[in-house]
This record gives C-alpha cells, sequence and structure tokens, in this order.
C-alpha cells in the first residue's frame, strides 16, 4: 500500500460498531520515543481557532497529511501546510484508506475531530484505529459543552452529560435525562435532524419533566453568528423560542427544527 499516487490505496475493513472498538481499552503505554510513531486524533474545539490547545496546533502544524470530515478539516486548513484529506460518510473508507497509506509511507498523521473527540468522536476515532497501522492517540481539545456550560453557568460537577450525535439508539440516553431533568441540569449535543432541541424538550415534557424549567439554546459556540436562545422547556417543546416559532417538535429535515445542527441544548435544574 503506497501513498504516492501510482495505485490506488487499499480501503480498509472498518468496524461494524466503531465506536465500541475505540472505547474497549485504554491507550497502550508510549514507547518514550516522542510523537513520531504516534496517529494522533486531535479535537480541534467548537471550530474558533483561538480555542486550539497550543499542543493540538503544534501537532497540526508538524503534521504531514491530516484527514477528517470536510467541514472539520475546514476549520484548520490555515494551521497547516499538510496535505488536507476529507471526506463525508459516504467515502470515509476511501479517504481513510489514503490516509493509512501516506502513514504507512511514514507520513506523520493527523486525524481532526470537533471539539473534543471524547465527545461524539469515537466512532470516527475507530475508524482511523482500524485503517492505520499504528499507534493512536487522543489529544483532547475544548468542546462546546464547555463553552455551552459556561454561557449558562451550570457547573459540570452538577449536570448530567448526554451525547445523540451518534448512530444508533439512542433511547438508552433519553431515559437517563427523563430520569435527571429537574434534580441535576442537562447538557445535550442533539442529532441532527430527528432529535433537534424542540424533540429532545417534548421527550422531557412527556416524561413528566416541569415546563417552566430554565431551557437554552446555544448555537455555533464561539463564532461570530453565536446566538443563544433562552426559553423554557414548555415553550420549546411546543415549538416556540426559536427563528422558526412555528416548527415543533416532530421530522428529520432542516426545516423542521428551527436550530443550527451545531446546537447543545441546556436544562438548567
Amino acid at each position: 500500500m503506497t501513498g504516492d499516487g501510482a495505485d490506488a490505496p487499499e480501503v480498509p475493513d472498518l468496524p461494524d460498531r466503531p465506536a465500541e472498538a475505540a472505547s474497549a481499552a485504554p491507550e497502550p503505554p508510549r514507547s518514550g520515543s516522542g510523537d513520531d510513531d504516534l496517529v494522533h486524533a486531535v479535537g480541534i474545539g467548537p471550530g474558533n481557532t483561538e480555542l486550539l490547545t497550543r499542543r493540538a496546533g503544534r501537532l497540526l502544524d508538524e503534521a504531514d497529511v491530516v484527514v477528517g470530515f470536510e467541514t472539520v478539516v475546514d476549520f484548520v486548513a490555515s494551521e497547516t501546510d499538510a496535505e488536507l484529506i476529507t471526506c463525508g460518510y459516504r467515502d470515509e473508507p476511501e479517504a481513510l484508506g489514503r490516509f493509512a497509506a501516506r502513514v504507512a509511507d511514514g507520513a506523520r498523521g493527523v486525524a481532526v475531530l470537533m471539539g473534543d473527540p471524547n465527545h461524539s468522536g469515537y466512532q470516527f476515532l475507530g475508524k482511523v484505529e482500524a485503517a492505520v497501522d499504528a499507534p493512536v492517540a487522543v489529544v483532547p481539545g475544548i468542546s462546546s459543552v464547555q463553552v455551552a456550560a459556561s454561557r449558562a453557568r451550570t457547573p459540570m460537577e452538577e449536570s448530567v452529560f448526554e451525547t445523540l450525535h451518534v448512530r444508533g439508539d439512542v433511547s438508552p440516553a433519553l431515559a437517563r435525562l427523563g430520569r435527571a431533568v429537574g434534580d441535576r441540569n442537562l447538557i445535550v449535543i442533539p442529532r441532527p435532524y430527528d432529535w433537534m432541541p424542540e424533540d429532545l424538550a417534548a421527550e422531557l415534557v412527556e416524561a413528566g419533566a416541569d415546563r417552566c424549567l430554565d431551557a437554552l439554546v446555544c448555537e455555533r459556540l464561539t463564532h461570530p453568528d453565536e446566538q443563544i436562545t433562552r426559553t423554557d422547556l414548555g415553550t420549546l417543546a411546543d415549538g416556540g423560542g426559536g427563528t422558526a416559532p412555528d416548527t415543533g417538535a416532530g421530522g428529520d429535515d432542516p426545516g423542521d427544527s428551527a436550530f443550527s445542527d451545531l446546537s447543545v441544548l441546556v436544562v438548567r435544574a
């Protein structure tokens, strides 16, 4: 497998449950030889380069090849001179095959993930680990979850965090939120577009939550067009509070929600 373009790179066989594969065991012990033998999975923060950690910035600056979803790579393209390999859900295997070929040829590889890889990032992390023949080290980043907690003044130790930004069944996470609402703050990453803030509010109200609980929908945090909608759980469940008040819960298209796909919902206890 080569990365010089002479032959098409091998398409890796990616795991069916990549998040479970990524979290199956702790990271292996480091060899003590520094970063040269590692691939790094780097959290780039909420997309504002001022919130890149110094370590993330250094790794991007030193990288020979960077892989990630197109929207994620675009946020840090100006921070590196590396070859940029972008993908969507449909061409992940092919992109990761090209990335793995470059790493196998000795390139320093960095996979970039939005926010902190430990928040919603393990599916892509598991695919990177399956593709490359090298140890992968996670480099945490600032997350929009942390920024949302700051904006809403909800201490993390007094909150329950759930991410729905995953493929598959989210009913266990919804059940945990239903049990905690009212007693603890909730910080939730919605899933575009079937579990958006309105849908989550309606689910919580149906589970018995007080409609008067403060609810904040934080969109595009730290960006110039950041917007925070401050309402209550009942109004949000009924479809109010956003830029399209009559939208309401239900649906799975962008037009079915008043809010951006880059949103965090906070429900204060």
